[in-house]
């Protein structure tokens, strides 16, 4: 075996250990490429092995932002509804492209998820008279990235079918 083939097999074996340490970092919840890419970085492996592990992690499907970024909306839609504004700052933290932003989030309805998380929030300020419970609504809203518009008609719409 000469030195260049001696190179080739170093190089795929840390590539393929590159790549088992991203499926235990994936084996948690789906990531965007740019926090595999940061975390394999973190553990001190070269820019060339990383791509290489990137590239093999791409093929078959492991890493997609677009299939990312369609969980990320999902899950937040489901258990923590946010606006549409704040959906897209968390991705664009995660790493994924403008493009892949703007076709994930453009489904979603910010009247709609304002709505969903308002509605479990408003059983608790059962008991509020109408300023308390726009206050406190409102304010509540307004940390999940909803626009004034928004929350007003929300707020409005919550407190006349609790009344």
């Amino acid at each position: 075996m000469d030195n260049c083939e001696l190179q080739n097999l170093k190089r795929d074996d840390l590539v393929q250990r590159a790549v088992d340490r991203a499926l235990r970092y994936l084996s948690y919840r789906p990531r965007s490429e740019s926090e595999v890419r940061a975390r394999l970085a973190r553990y001190g492996y070269d820019d060339h092995i990383i791509a290489g592990a990137l590239d093999r992690l791409r093929g078959s499907g492991l890493i997609d932002d677009a299939s990312f970024a369609a969980f990320w909306r999902e899950n937040r839609a489901s258990f923590k509804p946010r606006s549409s504004r704040l959906v897209a700052q968390e991705l664009r933290q995660k790493g994924v492209s403008s493009e892949i932003i703007a076709e994930a989030i453009e489904t979603l309805d910010n009247e709609a998820e304002a709505y969903r998380a308002g509605y479990r929030k408003a059983h608790f300020l059962e008991r509020a008279d109408y300023y308390g419970f726009r206050t406190k609504l409102g304010a509540f809203l307004r940390r999940r990235g909803f626009d004034y518009e928004v929350i007003r008609l929300v707020v409005e719409r919550l407190w006349r079918e609790q009344q």
